[in-house]
């Protein structure tokens, strides 16, 4: 359940300061007109990734078990792919993200009404559907009834409330570093929805291995365990993974974390010509 919060709090809280700064820079500006066109395109990107997320659950239902977990595996993989592209783009740009959303704003505002609301449209709802996706994988994995989803959904319900704050002046959010650490947690919990997904493959006969377990602990963590249910909703823990489901969570981890967790170089100022040189070409 924990990491379907962190998932939820993660991804909303991205969402929600994406609407804030868009909405405190029309109210800056003197665009407060302008926000009923903000507020379509921002409801529009909920809309789509809600239905999406439907079509996901309900599309899934009427499968085989075979395609239901080829399904499965296929947008676990993906969806493990987007998180980590968004992560570390995230990482990079958080301390300009809303400079790069104004200028976008600015832009729109000189076309018209239209662009406006295709600004916001896209400007949420990009993390709509990877949340969408990411979400119903990792619920999938976890495989848990609803405390999953109530862990999503509560993570989502305080990423709005945060916002709101963030946007009334009252929370003052360091976004570089909170970005930073949400995200390395966010890379553990990815690595298990990776693993689930080889997994599943291996159930679709899409991969081998499936009866070639690198362990088998669950004498000592049982799966119906307080303990080893901690374990499969924070980090998606299986006692009993495949040597292919190992292998890949492992090359998965550790090569993502360190390159995450390393420090980001700071852009080097241009030196100052000597006097007299020639200018550059």
């Amino acid at each position: 359940m924990f990491g379907n919060f962190l998932i939820g709090l993660r991804e909303g809280l991205e969402a929600s300061l994406v609407v804030c700064i868009l909405v405190a820079y029309l109210v800056k500006t003197g665009h407060r007109r302008r926000l009923p066109p903000l507020w379509a395109g921002v409801g529009i990107a909920v809309a789509l990734s809600l239905a999406f997320g439907a079509l996901l659950q309900f599309g899934s239902s009427s499968l085989t078990f075979q395609a239901k977990e080829a399904l499965g595996g296929t947008l676990s993989v993906l969806s493990v792919g987007l998180v980590t592209w968004m992560v570390f783009w995230m990482r990079r740009t958080a301390r300009h993200l809303k400079s790069e959303l104004q200028d976008k704003l600015d832009a729109a505002l000189a076309i018209g009404t239209g662009a406006l609301v295709i600004t916001s449209f896209f400007a949420v709802g990009r993390e709509g559907l990877e949340t969408s996706l990411f979400i119903w994988t990792a619920v999938q994995a976890t495989g848990d009834g609803v405390r999953p989803l109530i862990g999503a959904l509560l993570g989502l319900a305080t990423s709005v409330a945060l916002g709101w704050l963030f946007y009334r002046g009252a929370l003052k959010i360091d976004l570089a570093r909170f970005f930073r650490w949400t995200g390395a947690m966010l890379v553990v919990v990815a690595a298990g929805v990776l693993a689930y997904g080889i997994h599943d493959l291996q159930e679709a006969d899409i991969l081998p291995g499936l009866h070639s377990l690198a362990f088998d602990i669950s004498t000592t963590i049982a799966p119906d365990s307080w303990y080893g249910t901690l374990l499969k909703g924070v980090f998606n823990f299986q006692p009993d993974p495949t040597v292919l489901q190992a292998g890949v969570w492992g090359l998965y981890l550790v090569p993502v974390m360190a390159l995450f967790l390393l420090p980001q170089r700071s852009p080097s100022a241009p030196r100052p010509r000597t006097a007299g040189a020639p200018a550059a070409e």
